[in-house]
């Protein structure tokens, strides 16, 4: 086989490899990040919602989520969002206990471990039942 067509061969090859790989599925941005929560003490989980960028209070933890990203249900990772929760500590200071990614799909992975409390991501929402922050605030 002369030189042109091996490298001819060669060049089919890594074309059909690179078509044959899935395409990267694209992450769509979203306003809500859900989370569940458990109080240690009494055993009680909830869920709660949280928009991006806003901070609530779940027990003596502030769970402030920077970003949410979904993309469709079978592509991986599902929905991931970076996340900053701080402790309210005895003496009412405020200490940061955990900042980066939470992933729905992985909850054991990078949940927040607390002595009382515990935290992870759930998924990410288009919209809430919880009214947006500036419309629970009355603004205009």
């Amino acid at each position: 086989m002369s030189g042109f067509l091996k490298s001819l061969a060669a060049l089919g090859m890594v074309a059909a490899v690179f078509s044959a790989s899935p395409a990267l599925a694209e992450r769509s941005e979203n306003p809500v990040a859900e989370f569940s929560g458990i109080d240690k003490i009494t055993g009680r989980i909830i869920t709660f919602d949280v928009y991006i960028d806003e901070t609530v209070q779940f027990g003596a933890l502030q769970v402030t989520p920077r970003v949410c990203y979904s993309r469709t249900d079978n592509e991986a990772p599902g929905s991931s969002t970076f996340v900053e929760v701080d402790e309210i500590t005895l003496d009412r200071k405020i200490r940061r206990i955990f900042t980066g990614w939470m992933f729905a799909d992985s909850p054991g992975l990078n949940a927040v471990e607390h002595p009382v409390y515990d935290v992870w991501l759930k998924g990410c929402k288009q919209e809430s039942d919880v009214p947006p922050p500036d419309t629970a605030a009355g603004g205009n």
